[in-house]
């Protein structure tokens, strides 16, 4: 029975090209299918080897699978097992980003490209910060700001300050998709360790960033909007791939 008092779906051995599959398959459908509710325990694989009429080896390949597709995480010890992932905006960030830094290893990254695509996803999120934020983001964005402000060129936090403003804003965008997406993003890339930060464009790049803080306390969308696409521009304009 699953951990959430649901009755545990019942498997059976499907004809497929591969063992495996048939596992993989029917397990996905369940867990997809609401079968299995979020953190619930799958079945150990013992019984599931005896269900679909395979190996331990081939339920375990197949839940491996699983594991790499985000949809169940495996926890060893006594108490552990294989449990369906909770979905939240977190877990969502990590595991998008896990995606991200997969494809950056696998291939050259291409600043243009990755400016880009923060202009897709900041623009629309300081708009809707301006629309959507809580006085709680507004503290913590003032404190962010106020850090990076008396920071000097040579510390080694500020891809971290950078990290902490571009993400609360996305936070604040009050679209939890859209902030996963920024989150992942900014996680997989630090995008600030490309730029070619000297005391002139550390300077501008924080006068920048309380434009941008200013136009989202004051409620005003575009202006917000307008403020987080100069800001990208400049960053374009200073960062260098080499970093």
């Amino acid at each position: 029975m699953a951990e959430s008092g649901k009755m545990a779906p019942k498997f059976k051995a499907r004809q497929v090209t591969r063992p495996r599959d048939q596992v993989e398959q029917q397990m996905r459908e369940a867990i997809l299918g609401g079968q299995f509710a979020q953190g619930d325990k799958l079945p150990p694989e013992t019984e599931l080897a005896q269900q679909f009429g395979v190996s331990r080896p081939t339920v375990r390949e197949a839940l491996g699978a699983l594991v790499s597709a985000g949809l169940i995480r495996k926890i060893p010890g006594v108490a552990g097992g294989s449990f369906v992932n909770t979905v939240t905006p977190d877990s969502l960030s990590r595991m998008l980003g896990e995606s991200v830094d997969t494809i950056l290893r696998l291939g050259a990254l291409d600043l243009v490209e990755l400016t880009e695509v923060r202009r897709m996803l900041e623009t629309p999120a300081a708009r809707l910060a301006a629309r959507h934020r809580t006085d709680e983001q507004l503290r913590e964005l003032h404190a962010i700001v106020e850090r990076q402000r008396t920071t000097t060129i040579d510390d080694p936090g500020i891809p971290g300050y950078d990290l902490a403003f571009h993400t609360t804003i996305g936070q604040a965008s009050g679209n939890r998709l859209l902030a996963a997406f920024i989150g992942s993003v900014h996680d997989s890339t630090h995008p600030a360790q490309y730029l070619d930060v000297t005391q002139e464009v550390g300077r501008r790049t924080v006068k920048q960033h309380i434009a941008i803080l200013a136009a989202i306390e004051s409620g005003d969308e575009a202006a917000a909007a307008e403020a987080m696409e100069s800001h990208l521009d400049y960053v374009l304009r200073y960062s260098t791939p080499e970093k």
